[in-house]
This record gives C-alpha cells, sequence and structure tokens, in this order.
C-alpha cells in the first residue's frame, strides 16, 4: 500500500467522485482510476460502488477511510514536528473558532501575534461548538477559541481567557430602546431570534429566560451572528448575543442594551488536546494567548 494510494482514495471517497477528485490532486483521471484499482486488488474487497460517473463508499469502504483519515492525520504531524523543531518560527498552526469570535477576536489575536512572530502561518476553520470540540480531539485543529469553556470535558484541555457578558440587541424601534438598560424579564413577551436548537449560544439564551419562568419564543433562527444581527435589525424579534460580536459592528436600525437584571455571561477561552503535546509553534502561539489577554485584562481591571 502507497501514501499515494491513500490519498488518492481519500480524494475520491471526499468527492464521490473521480474526474473531480483528479482535477483537485492536479492528475489524470486514468492516474486515479488506476491507483484505485490497484488498492483494491491488494486488500482484496471493493471500497466503492460504481454509479456511472459517480462513486460511493461501501460499508468496507467507509471503515477504511475513517482509519486512513487518522493515518494521514498522524503522518502530517509528524511532518509538521520535525519541521517546527528545526523552525518554530516557520510553522503551521490549524486554528478552528465560531462565528461568535470570527469578526473581532481572532484577527486581533493573530495581527497581535503576528507582529511577534511574521513568519507563522495559520490556517483557519469555522465551526459550532461541539464540532470544534471534536476538532481539537481527532487532530483535525491544533487549537480552538470558543466560549463557553467546557468544564466537564474530558478530551480537551480548556483554559478561560477572559468573562463576556452577553447583551441584548433589539429594533431601534424597541419600546425599551430608549431605556439605559433592560431587565431580561421585560422580552418575556417578545419574539426571539436564536440559533438553532444545538448550538450552544441558544443553550445560554434559554437557560437565562428559565430563571426568569419563561421560554423564549423563537420566531426566526440564524445559523451565524451576522444572520441573527440582520433579522434583528429588520424588526423580526430581540436576540441575546456575545458583546464582542458588536464591537465593529451594530445594525444601524437596531440598538444594544446592557442587562441590568438576569445578568448573562460566557467564559470565552481557548482548548487544546488533553492527550497529545502541542507542537513547537502551537505551543508559541498557545502561550501567547494567555499573556495577551492576562495583560488585556490586568489593563481593563
Amino acid at each position: 500500500m502507497e501514501l499515494r494510494q491513500i490519498q488518492y482514495f481519500i480524494e475520491v471517497a471526499k468527492r464521490e467522485h473521480v474526474t473531480e477528485a483528479a482535477y483537485a490532486l492536479h492528475v489524470a483521471q486514468s492516474a486515479v482510476s488506476r491507483q484505485i484499482f490497484n488498492l483494491e486488488a491488494e486488500l482484496g474487497v471493493n471500497l466503492f460502488i460504481r454509479e456511472g460517473r459517480n462513486v460511493r463508499l461501501t460499508p468496507i469502504g467507509r471503515m477504511f477511510l475513517d482509519h486512513m483519515q487518522q493515518a494521514m492525520n498522524v503522518i502530517e504531524k509528524a511532518k509538521r514536528e520535525v519541521e517546527e523543531y528545526l523552525d518554530p518560527e516557520r510553522g503551521i498552526i490549524r486554528v478552528g473558532f465560531p462565528s461568535s469570535l470570527a469578526a473581532y477576536m481572532l484577527p486581533t489575536v493573530i495581527s497581535a501575534f503576528r507582529q511577534e512572530h511574521p513568519h507563522v502561518k495559520f490556517q483557519l476553520r469555522q465551526g459550532s461548538y461541539h464540532f470544534l470540540i471534536d476538532a481539537v480531539d481527532k487532530g483535525e485543529v491544533d487549537i480552538a477559541l470558543l466560549g463557553p469553556v467546557p468544564t466537564q470535558e474530558k478530551r480537551v484541555k480548556g483554559d478561560i481567557l477572559f468573562l463576556e457578558n452577553i447583551v441584548a440587541l433589539l429594533p431601534s424601534n424597541h419600546p425599551l430602546a430608549k431605556e439605559s438598560s433592560v431587565q431580561l424579564s421585560q422580552l418575556r413577551d417578545d419574539p426571539f431570534v436564536l440559533f438553532p436548537s444545538g448550538f450552544i449560544l441558544r443553550d445560554i439564551v434559554v437557560q437565562a429566560c428559565s430563571q426568569f419562568g419563561f421560554r423564549p419564543d423563537v420566531s426566526f433562527e440564524g445559523e451565524d451572528i451576522d444572520a441573527i444581527k440582520g433579522l434583528v435589525a429588520a424588526g423580526l424579534g430581540v436576540t441575546l448575543i456575545p458583546e464582542i460580536t458588536l464591537v465593529d459592528s451594530i445594525p444601524r436600525t437596531t440598538v444594544k442594551k446592557m442587562i441590568s437584571e438576569g445578568k448573562v455571561t460566557r467564559t470565552v477561552g481557548v482548548i487544546i488536546p488533553r492527550d497529545r503535546e502541542l507542537l513547537p509553534t502551537e505551543e508559541l502561539f498557545y502561550e501567547f494567548l494567555k499573556r495577551f489577554f492576562a495583560v488585556l485584562n490586568r489593563f481593563e481591571g
């Protein structure tokens, strides 16, 4: 079994199309087909079911794919480890992040880090809360920024970087728009715009409202922060979102209000693998994050 065969197999499995896989790999379609045929012959099983120009994995093919992806992660990590020990200042860091940290926090910390380590490169991957935990555990990303920081998760280690307020975002024509702050109970009868079920920010809002004896009436759902802000701006409901998402972009037809009673917060931090050591370049970024926010917290305090 050759490394090239594994690479071709994974690409075909991902795209379910030999021609598209060949195009992505920058090789001839016949070369991909030949390597897949040789791999199946060596293993003595069919990895794919052919359906015209398309293919799909057989049950044994799906199992084989899982193992081969893990193997490729190990090989890639070994290559990076050698390269980074030779020069940690020129390594690559794969960072995961949620949409709530995409617009302000992530660019800020990467920009500050690059001032000290200008040759380090980043590969960024956005995802949901539970996806990011799984991705760090499986080695698909090296480090993830997220909030709240998991405290009961055995697969990853979390460090809290700062505590953040969850604030109310209201349409500018809302009856409470001119108030200096709002009480969570005052939003009891309002329609809410929230993330779909399964998203951690929705859970935070629902739990906060439940402490005041009501469940938010969800009129619309959005899968990213900008969509939710847009729906509020259109006058379709109110929402509670992390304050950091409004640092540079409060929609013109909305107002931000602090919550004076029923205050809602979340921890924001970084997670790393619990059972796997960070590579040298990853360690540089991890330690930088902790220093950066420790200084910032002292300054703001």
